[in-house]
């Protein structure tokens, strides 16, 4: 399985951290909470909850060539935020780990990757799909 979370993890020499990551579902990192820790899978583009890039139309609102350019913008932002959490990181295999939250709405919260701190929005964080490392296994 190239480019999975299984061949990210083999070889690294840890057999037990590789089969208790294998066995969850990958989750956004925004929606974990303090104290959570995982392995990311992998970094890419940040939808809603009906599934629409950021700033989309939904399907029957707006006209035809309004959706499509902010879809095209859409598109640019999440490529150029991909390219930021890469360049800060945020790349397969990277161990992360929840360190605090904002007050307000959670955001933002502070994310410890592999031996690194970094302060990330909600929006920012939902880019990022992890999985979650068993407490036994930290």
């Amino acid at each position: 399985m190239p480019g999975s979370a299984r061949s990210i993890l083999s070889g690294t020499g840890l057999p037990e951290l590789d089969s208790a990551v294998h066995s969850q579902t990958p989750i956004k990192l925004s929606d974990g909470r303090r104290g959570f820790c995982g392995v990311v899978v992998s970094v890419g583009r940040v939808a809603n909850a009906q599934g629409n890039a950021p700033g989309s139309s939904a399907p029957g609102e707006g006209s035809a060539v309004h959706a499509g350019l902010a879809q095209d913008s859409a598109s640019a932002r999440d490529s150029e935020l991909e390219r930021r959490l890469l360049e800060i990181g945020f790349v397969e295999g990277a161990k992360v780990e929840i360190l605090h939250e904002g007050f307000i709405g959670r955001d933002p919260i502070a994310v410890r990757v592999d031996s690194m701190r970094v302060a990330l929005r909600k929006r920012e964080a939902a880019a990022i799909m992890v999985q979650e490392i068993p407490s036994g296994n930290r």
